[in-house]
């Protein structure tokens, strides 16, 4: 457990961690610009449910919350407290009542906040009005699973701090969103810096079938299963930058997406890169979902190291 959690004044405000499910970190929008020393962006994998829960509850969006991995999330709030769940849609349930996912919530001192596994999607964010108070490091209170960077992974018993905020609260009570798809996704691709590292087989596989994520996935980037992208050449690619939405391909021709934990650079080719816009939906995609890529003409790379 993080010493720095549990030495914070017992008297603030504080959610108490009962059960911390599958993988809860903090995020907030991460570390841009250190690349060049080796320190990845991170932040939240979903970036708009973030934002969102922000604006919701009067925070500024680059406050940190909870983002939980598949629901199992059960807290305990220490004062009364405002909260909301947004991205994957979760069954919530205050005490013994079910309220709503993107939803404003009022938390009363000593209600327990318990996430089941949700609807549609993967990443769920419950958001605090004063967002979650951890210590910074390098600019930010987000956890980077690969540089084990900011607070470890939550487990029972931590104490999360809550901030304060004297902005106005925004008057919204629910918001009507579009959910995570539950069945094949469609992501948007721009040809890769290695594509002609591939052979013209592989580059029109890439577009024309299914890849499946496998459960050997986590915040750093999902591993794929589907047709094998073979090689033109077989040379040795020399260490380059690595961006979030990266399709790289390694000796076994099975592509990894890269998320917002990704390694800040790489030696594999990366035959294509999913467009910023579409990397929030990948970002949603749980193990055994199918997915298809289309190529598009033009575009940007997204969030760099």
């Amino acid at each position: 457990m993080d010493h720095d959690r549990q030495a914070h004044d017992p008297s603030s405000t504080w959610l108490e961690v009962i059960s911390s499910g599958v993988l809860t970190t903090v995020q907030d929008l991460g570390r841009p610009g250190l690349g060049a020393l080796g320190v990845g962006y991170s932040g939240a994998a979903d970036v708009p449910a973030l934002r969102l829960a922000n604006r919701l509850l009067g925070n500024p969006e680059s406050a940190a919350a909870l983002e939980v991995t598949f629901g199992g999330l059960e807290v305990v709030a220490h004062g009364g407290m405002t909260v909301i769940l947004t991205g994957a849609p979760c069954r919530v349930a205050v005490d013994d009542r079910q309220v709503g996912a993107y939803a404003v919530v009022w938390l009363p001192d000593g209600a327990t906040l318990r996430l089941g596994p949700p609807h549609s999607g993967l990443r769920s964010y419950l958001a605090v009005r004063g967002g979650i108070d951890v210590p910074l490091v390098l600019g930010s209170r987000c956890t980077d699973t690969l540089a084990a960077l900011g607070p470890a992974p939550l487990v029972a018993g931590d104490r999360l701090p809550i901030g304060r905020t004297t902005a106005a609260h925004p008057g919204v009570d629910v918001v009507p969103v579009q959910v995570p798809e539950a069945g094949d996704v469609m992501l948007r691709v721009v040809d890769g810096p290695r594509a002609d590292w591939f052979t013209d087989a592989a580059r029109a596989a890439l577009v024309s079938d299914f890849y499946e994520v496998t459960a050997d996935s986590n915040r750093v980037g999902s591993r794929l299963a589907g047709p094998t992208l073979d090689r033109a050449r077989d040379d040795e690619l020399p260490t380059e930058g690595m961006v979030c939405g990266a399709l790289q391909v390694p000796p076994s021709g099975q592509p990894t997406l890269f998320l917002a934990d990704h390694p800040v650079t790489g030696g594999y080719p990366v035959i294509a890169v999913v467009v910023p816009a579409d990397v929030p939906r990948a970002a949603q995609l749980r193990p055994g979902q199918r997915v298809t890529f289309t190529r598009v003409s033009t575009g940007t790379q997204s969030r760099s190291m």
